[in-house]
């Protein structure tokens, strides 16, 4: 697909300048203004069983992002087959169902806690490219 003017568009491979973090997970997309100039940044993961993890601080942005958590049951897709702790300012919520979280510009949020994964969590976070302030 090189040869194809919008080819550059179409994201197939995870950034080899991402982190890895020490739990059972796959990358399996990621895009941001370095791989794509203008590109809003959206990471897509899945978790699986053993994981047991926290996977970042709290932090606030300078725009507004969006967090989700999906099941991988084909029978019901709103149970997400594990727990995810997750806070929002000094409110711990426990996410159990497939959800959105979205987090408004400059609300802290995090840390985000793998608690459980019974079957593989699918995971992905979009924002435009604000920065992130961690909470000291």
């Amino acid at each position: 697909m090189d040869e194809l003017k919008y080819a550059k568009y179409i994201i197939t491979e995870p950034s080899p300048n991402l982190p890895e973090f020490n739990f059972m997970r796959t990358r399996i997309l990621h895009s941001e203004k370095d791989i794509v100039p203008g590109a809003l940044w959206v990471n897509c993961v899945w978790y699986y069983k053993g994981v047991d993890s926290v996977l970042t601080k709290a932090h606030t942005h300078d725009c507004d992002e969006v967090i989700a958590f999906i099941g991988s049951n084909p029978n019901d897709p709103h149970d997400l087959g594990g727990e995810i702790e997750m806070w929002l300012a000094d409110e711990k919520y426990i996410i159990t169902k497939s959800s959105i979280v979205v987090a408004p510009k400059g609300l802290v949020h995090c840390p985000l806690i793998i608690r459980r994964v019974d079957r593989p969590i699918f995971h992905f976070t979009a924002m435009t490219e604000g920065g992130v302030h961690f909470i000291e």
